[in-house]
């Protein structure tokens, strides 16, 4: 791969760093693929939630918005994101070589604002995948703690608690989350674009599970055997994410790699600007490509670096 010189400084690094101001640093058309999973300004609405446990995670992640009395979505929230992710998908549009891909992976509710942003950035849409999964908590929570709060006798409270006896906050169990496949236009011709910048197209030949070619459905675990034969992606184990990762949405490595082996070569540049705890990282450098990593949480950049050093401990190990 022909990496421009500017660019060495950067590879195969981790900066602690807001995406917005470091994006700008890297050079024009240099990055062969990103991927990564933006933060959604979404706060989890389950029966745990206090307005104390939002204030946390906002001051951590500094991407949680506090929610208004009543724990209701505020629309203002998808407007936000978009303005927000259209600024940084620019920024990932002129780093990206023409005809490389953005994978972004996105909540269901703020689908269509992310493709949206993403489109009005220059990107072509080009397909989802959906990724499918069953172990996932129901979000959807009582309201018997308002119940508690009102100025009633508790036989009265009793009674009102029996009447919404199975009622909870219109919200579905989470079985699936979509991963956008945006792709930059590419110059000329498919045939000269990856001659020419070595992206463009996928590698059919990569499988998941006996899948007979690339599909847009992956599953994470048992729900048909015929289903698994053909998109199976195993969901993250403790020993994968390590003990010491608490980062709420890590992603399994097996889908990372299905990813960027899809659609780069080897000593191809990944780069996620939303580095997480680092299994994108992870994922390239097992495949013998570069990454770059932003991460704006310190948390989880030493989750990450930690999780890179034990991989790296485990192959000397082995070898």
């Amino acid at each position: 791969m022909n990496i421009p010189s500017e660019l060495e400084s950067w590879l195969d690094k981790i900066v602690c760093a807001d995406a917005l101001e470091t994006l700008p640093q890297l050079p024009s058309e240099s990055v062969d693929l990103v991927l990564t999973d933006p933060p959604y300004f979404l706060d989890k609405l389950d029966n745990e939630w206090t307005p104390e446990r939002a204030a946390r995670r906002y001051y951590q992640s500094q991407a949680v918005f506090h929610l208004p009395p009543g724990m209701k979505f505020d629309p203002s929230q998808g407007r936000r994101m978009y303005e927000w992710y259209l600024e940084v998908s620019r920024e990932l549009y002129r780093v990206l070589k023409p005809g490389g891909f953005f994978f972004s992976f996105a909540s269901p509710r703020l689908y269509h604002r992310v493709a949206t942003a993403i489109e009005d950035a220059g990107f072509h849409i080009r397909d989802c995948f959906l990724w499918l999964y069953t172990q996932n908590q129901p979000k959807a929570m009582t309201l018997y703690h308002f119940i508690d709060k009102m100025q009633l006798s508790e036989s009265t409270k009793a009674d009102l608690k029996q009447r919404i006896a199975g009622w909870k906050t219109p919200q579905v169990k989470s079985c699936f989350e979509p991963i956008i496949i945006a792709q930059k236009p590419y110059e000329d011709t498919f045939l000269e674009n990856f001659l020419r910048h070595g992206v463009g197209l996928f590698n059919t030949e990569v499988r998941i599970g006996q899948n007979m070619f690339p599909a847009n459905v992956l599953l994470v675990e048992g729900v048909e055997a015929v289903l698994d034969k053909y998109f199976l992606v195993p969901k993250p184990s403790v020993e994968e994410r390590g003990s010491f990762n608490q980062h709420p949405t890590a992603k399994p490595l097996a889908l990372c790699e299905y990813l960027i082996k899809l659609s780069t070569v080897e000593g191809a540049v990944v780069l996620d600007p939303f580095l997480g705890s680092g299994t994108t990282a992870l994922a390239a450098r097992s495949l013998k490509r570069h990454f770059i990593g932003i991460e704006i949480n310190p948390e989880y950049v030493a989750i990450a670096q930690r999780r890179l050093q034990n991989a790296a401990l485990s192959l000397f190990a082995d070898s």
